[in-house]
Formats: structure tokens, C-alpha cells, sequence
């Protein structure tokens, strides 16, 4: 049986401030932003949740315990901006035409359990990929996304008293030579993917759209 031991939700879903940015974010601004989102919920647990749904300047990061083996460059010399940081998992890469969000949200509302999160946020990624007409699917002991055998979709997370910080990214039309310098998520041999190259026309803003409405779905978010 799962923890419940709050539940602030409501027949007309959970307050939840979505922050949608056009421009390039740097990483840390938007790593900063979470955690002072994290900081007000924990202090007042009936605080709005809170979204962000952006695209990185090109960067990588680390996650906790992540192995530097998996950086194929002088990490005194990186090719772009890297950061370690306090989300699970291995290296990976952000980069303009990936959508990346993060979502500051109170597991206590939901479930207090983390591979449940897990499953959901890689729930939201395949249905959005389904409403483009691709099916997506998992690989049993892998946590994200695939189609026809390369990763599209990736998770990251990090949590606090279940209060979750960063999230999922998926490749929708981004330059992919970045990933050539690292091994993305520790995983030697791993194919990565972009939707443009199975949907030539696809735009983020589409993506976005998608998202917006199937994270709304899976988490019972009420937009404000």
C-alpha cells in the first residue's frame, strides 16, 4: 500500500504554476528557480506545484555518483558548459531543439514512491510520442524512451522530503554530434534519436502542446 498521507488534490486537479520559456535558459538559472520552488513547498506544504517547460543552452550534467569515465573529453576542457549536479542517473547532454522539463511537484499528493514517479513521467513521454504516431516503448531495467531502437527520451530526477525536482527531456529536432562526447547515461553502445528524423516537419511548439495536455492528464495538474 502507498503512503497517501496527503492529498491536496481536487476534482478540478492540483494548482500548478507552469512556467513555458521561449527563450534559451542557461542551466543553472533554471536549476536555481527549482530549488527555490522545492524550498517554498517544503516550508508550506499547501503551496502551488510548479512546471517549467524550456530548451537548454548546450550544456552537460552529472548526476550524483555518476562515473567521469563516461565524459570522452578533458573534463578541464569541456565542449560546452558541464554541471554535477543532485538528480539521479548518469552524464547526459541539453542542447536548443530538446524539450526539458522540470516539474517541482509534492509526492505527498500522488505517492510517495519513486519508481511509481519514474514510471509516470516515462507514461507521459510515451503517450506524447503516440499522439505523434510513434510508439514509443521501455527497456526492462532502463528508465526512459525509445523508438525503433535509439533513446528519445530521457529522465532525471531529484527529491527532497518527496519533493521532486528536474525531470524528463526528449529530443525533438536537436543537433545530436554532442552526444558523441559522452557515453549518455552510462549506457556504452546506446543509439540516440531525434523525432525529426521519422517526422521531418515536427516543431517544438508542437511538442510542447502535447506535453502540456498529458503531463495535465497523469498528474491531475490545473494550469495557472
Amino acid at each position: 500500500m502507498h503512503n497517501l498521507a496527503i492529498n491536496y488534490l481536487t476534482e478540478d486537479g492540483s494548482p500548478t504554476n507552469l512556467f513555458e520559456l521561449s527563450e534559451l535558459i542557461e542551466f543553472q538559472a533554471s536549476w536555481d528557480l527549482q530549488r527555490k520552488w522545492q524550498e517554498k513547498l517544503l516550508l508550506e506544504p499547501s503551496y502551488n506545484q510548479a512546471v517549467w517547460i524550456l530548451q537548454h543552452l548546450e550544456c552537460y550534467t552529472l548526476g550524483r555518483g555518476s562515473s567521469n569515465k563516461n565524459l570522452l573529453f578533458d573534463i578541464e576542457k569541456p565542449p560546452a558548459n558541464l554541471f554535477r549536479i543532485d538528480r539521479g542517473g548518469e552524464v547526459t547532454h541539453h542542447l536548443p531543439g530538446q524539450l526539458v522539463i522540470y516539474l517541482v511537484l509534492d509526492l505527498h499528493r500522488y505517492q510517495t514512491d519513486l519508481n511509481w514517479y519514474l514510471r509516470k513521467l516515462e507514461n507521459v513521454l510515451l503517450d506524447v510520442l503516440n499522439e505523434l504516431g510513434l510508439t514509443g516503448y521501455r527497456i526492462d531495467g532502463m528508465t526512459g524512451v525509445w523508438y525503433e531502437g535509439e533513446k528519445v527520451g530521457f529522465i532525471g530526477i531529484g527529491c527532497r522530503r518527496w519533493i521532486t525536482q528536474h525531470g524528463m527531456a526528449l529530443n525533438v529536432d536537436c543537433e545530436l554530434s554532442g552526444f558523441n562526447e559522452i557515453v549518455p547515461c552510462g549506457l556504452n553502445g546506446q543509439k540516440i534519436g531525434r523525432i525529426s528524423k521519422w517526422i521531418p516537419e515536427i516543431k517544438i511548439s508542437d511538442v510542447s502542446n502535447l506535453m502540456k495536455r498529458n503531463l495535465k492528464k497523469h498528474f491531475g495538474l490545473l494550469w495557472i
